[in-house]
């Protein structure tokens, strides 16, 4: 395994080009958040606005848009059962970020059917939470893409068939082989199976253990392979990196960390991340 380190950082956060516009940043659509959890549909879109996507939009229950409007005005909303609309804004984004807070009952089994339906070969689609349940439970197949799964280890148990005891580095790679995709697995040391190498993530934090935080890395996650499109891999290692660096950071001063509050950070963080890196200190907050 390969440890990650902050040159991953360094490596894909640069300067901003000079002649930009929104759309040169990518466009995430985001989908989830029944009318029970709503806050992880939220928190999953303000970490994709907050990482620099150029353009999100959350197809979300009604019920959400008052809330999400009064949270994170930089997003636009659309009803996650309007099937027409959702299929349209799925087809049209660069990143697709399905599954935190969407259920795993019926409904969320017929918006995520549509979901995977209209998803092209050329999009980064992440997959997480009630996305992977399902999945698993229905045996349904991978929508086309650059797929990034999730999960945390009860979840790639449902997905891998491999117990949670027996999550070993060579059953896994196997499992990922099998799945051609990238497996984002959330654990004390977070392990990234990519198609060719694995990556270890060796910083991080118990403060972290809070409801949502993998639906802000969810976010993330699509926020910078949104972002940073010309390096995917790199932007998938360099979001998980940056989420618990930050929580790292907010830790020294705090018993937990907030997942919405390493949002928040990351403007700050990733300014200081596009210096060289003899021009910058990891502490940001300092």
């Amino acid at each position: 395994m390969e440890k990650l380190t902050d040159q991953i950082l360094h490596d894909v956060i640069k300067p901003r080009p000079e002649h930009s516009f929104k759309g040169t940043f990518g466009k995430v659509t985001l989908v989830g958040g029944n009318r029970n959890f709503g806050g992880a549909i939220i928190m999953a879109a303000t970490a994709s606005v907050c990482a620099g996507a150029g353009l999100v939009t959350v197809c979300t229950d009604q019920s959400n848009s008052g809330a999400l409007h009064s949270q994170l005005p930089e997003a636009m909303f659309a009803d996650f059962t309007n099937d027409t609309q959702v299929a349209s804004l799925v087809t049209a984004a660069t990143t697709v970020v399905v599954g935190p807070g969407l259920g795993d009952d019926d409904q969320g089994l017929h918006i995520l059917k549509n979901v995977f339906a209209h998803t092209t070969s050329q999009q980064n689609v992440v997959v997480d939470g009630s996305a992977i349940t399902l999945m698993a439970q229905e045996q349904l197949t991978a929508p086309r893409g650059n797929i990034i799964y999730t999960p945390h280890e009860m979840e790639w148990q449902r997905l891998s068939g491999i117990k949670i005891a027996d999550q070993t580095h060579d059953r896994n790679r196997a499992a990922r082989d099998k799945l051609d995709a990238t497996v984002v697995l959330k654990k004390h040391h977070t392990e990234i199976y990519a198609k060719e190498q694995t990556y270890q993530l060796t910083i991080g934090t118990p403060a972290q253990a809070v409801g949502g935080m993998g639906d802000t890395l969810a976010g993330m996650v699509g926020g910078f392979v949104a972002e940073f499109h010309q390096t995917p891999l790199k932007a998938v290692l360099a979001a998980v990196y940056a989420h618990s660096a930050i929580a790292e950071q907010l830790a020294k001063n705090q018993y937990i960390v907030l997942p919405h509050q390493i949002s928040r950070a990351l403007p700050t963080f990733m300014k200081k991340m596009e210096a060289a890196p003899d021009e910058h200190h990891i502490g940001f907050l300092d």
